[in-house]
């Protein structure tokens, strides 16, 4: 099959980028999304241009390191991983749009790859539990309702690829940020740090940058892993208790 890309080039976040165009002939429709790529950055090399930078790691959908927005869509038009996107979803002679994530929260570093390391930053404020280490304890020490385990492992397929962020009108992070929630506040492992936990993570979303959420569920719809806007609720609710808390705290102690 034959197609042409539009693709975005850019230095750095210091220089201005714009979209260049590529051809590219026998291309098989069994081909990844991003062995395309590859063959058109060989392709570049070949010729001695520089060939173009994007993100990639695992190439099996659960390392979260694709962020490509393809024809207006994070990760393309299937909902997968840019990654399990192979051009049989395409057709002969389409012109296919290649773009990195759009949010001042993660900014250009070259071409198509962007620096989310604002998600780092996130998780580092209460994406974790501490406990003693030691010996290895059975998985079924502390019994956990079915349905409590359910939501917390769904909560917890997230990636982290930041396709939610890319598909929001807001650049809100609501979404990433909730999974991470919410997979700690359902188990018993998490109820320690609960409360501070939602409290600091919010508190750098903000401080990141990311916008607010105004429920168009666009991030639920785009997101790879199929993370459920109902854990932005739960969030909410831990949040909120987090601040009911520290407040009634305040007042006893003879604050304002």
């Amino acid at each position: 099959m034959k197609i042409t890309l539009k693709i975005w080039r850019q230095k750095s976040n210091r220089t201005k980028g714009a979209f260049k165009t590529y051809q590219m002939d026998h291309v098989s429709s069994d081909m990844s999304f991003l062995e395309m790529l590859d063959v058109l950055n060989n392709d570049l090399i070949r010729k001695g241009e520089e060939p173009i930078a994007f993100d990639h790691d695992c190439r099996e959908g659960i390392c979260g390191m694709c962020s490509l927005y393809i024809n207006g869509r994070p990760h393309g038009p299937l909902q997968t991983t840019t990654c399990q996107l192979h051009m049989r979803t395409f057709k002969d002679g389409e012109t296919i749009t290649i773009e990195p994530w759009r949010a001042k929260a993660f900014p250009v570093i070259k071409d198509l790859v962007v620096d989310r390391t604002a998600f780092d930053r996130i998780q580092q404020k209460g994406g974790y539990v501490s406990v003693n280490t030691g010996g290895v304890p059975d998985g079924n020490e502390i019994p956990v309702p079915k349905k409590i385990a359910d939501e917390a492992m769904d909560a917890a397929q997230c990636i982290g690829c930041g396709a939610c962020v890319a598909a929001c009108k807001n650049a809100s992070a609501m979404l990433f940020v909730s999974a991470k929630v919410s997979q700690f506040a359902l188990l018993p492992q998490g109820q320690p740090e609960r409360k501070e936990r939602a409290e600091k993570m919010v508190a750098q979303m903000d401080a990141e940058g990311f916008g607010a959420c105004t429920n168009t569920k666009a991030c639920e719809a785009e997101c790879p892993k199929g993370i459920k806007i109902t854990n932005i609720a739960r969030m909410n609710r831990e949040y909120f208790s987090a601040m009911l808390t520290n407040y009634e705290v305040a007042v006893g102690a003879g604050g304002d």
